[in-house]
């Protein structure tokens, strides 16, 4: 299937670059629904892939990339559990999701992350699979899950960590704070910096550089130069799983889904 319209994204593949486009209001936070299609597109990626050599994964949203983890979802439908309940299905949310990103990952393609506004969370975590992170100057990076009493889930920490210096992962970590689009430059998360609005058209450029090489040497120098952090990723979710199963965390989510901002998800 060479395209495809859902709920939450749509792919299309058009002169050799399969371009993955998120349009899940308000601002492609991944809940259930993103999951879903994300896990569709990630199991269509085989087929994909004999007609493409790069994938971008972009926002049609003003808003940014994403805000990360659907938090009002998760909350209404952990509130009335029991601990073992909720953290049973945490988890099982998790599995999937680092499967997703794991896939993604290591799919035979160059994956390209053009993002734009905010990078939050899971929407950050989604990004760092990428091969490549293309950023409109505009664009801010973090990881404000501690807020909540918990860590990242998806697979941020280890992958942040493979990719820059254990000083950035601590900085946005810790603190919170989120970081402009120069700063993660800076810090090498991101590859190139694109102008305002131009992150898609300086990832089409990229992918039309990246098609004049040869596919099989491609693969196996992405291979090398990507390993996948897999103690760590299960280890991720065991910490976050304990953190979950606070009373703490529910309150937190409460406070985070009552919240009157127009923007609760900003450190």
């Amino acid at each position: 299937m060479e395209r495809f319209h859902g709920r939450a994204l749509s792919w299309e593949v058009r002169d050799g670059i399969l371009e993955l486009q998120l349009h899940r209001e308000p601002c492609n936070e991944i809940g259930s629904v993103m999951l879903e299609e994300l896990e569709q597109f990630v199991r269509a990626l085989e087929d994909l892939a004999e007609n493409a050599h790069v994938v971008i994964l972009y926002s049609a949203l003003r808003c940014g990339f994403s805000a990360g983890a659907d938090l009002r979802e998760l909350y209404e439908r952990a509130r009335d559990l029991n601990v073992a309940e909720r953290t049973a299905g945490v988890r099982a949310f998790l599995e999937r999701m680092h499967h997703v990103l794991t896939l993604l990952e290591v799919a035979p393609l160059v994956t390209i992350a053009a993002v734009h506004g905010v990078v939050f969370g899971g929407g950050l975590e989604l990004a760092l699979a990428c091969d490549l992170i293309i950023a409109d100057k505009m664009a801010r990076f973090g990881f404000p899950e501690l807020r909540l009493g918990v860590i990242p889930g998806f697979g941020g920490i280890p992958r942040l960590k493979r990719d820059v210096g254990n000083g950035v992962v601590r900085d946005l970590l810790l603190t919170g704070r989120s970081v402009n689009a120069a700063r993660a430059y800076a810090a090498g998360l991101v590859s190139q910096l694109a102008a305002e609005g131009q992150a898609l058209a300086v990832a089409r450029t990229t992918a039309a550089q990246i098609a004049k090489f040869d596919p099989t040497a491609r693969r196996i120098a992405k291979r090398f130069i990507k390993p996948i952090p897999d103690e760590e990723l299960r280890e991720e979710i065991e910490l976050f799983c304990t953190l979950f199963a606070r009373p703490e965390v529910m309150e937190n989510l409460r406070r985070f889904v009552e919240s009157r901002s127009p923007f609760p998800y900003l450190p």
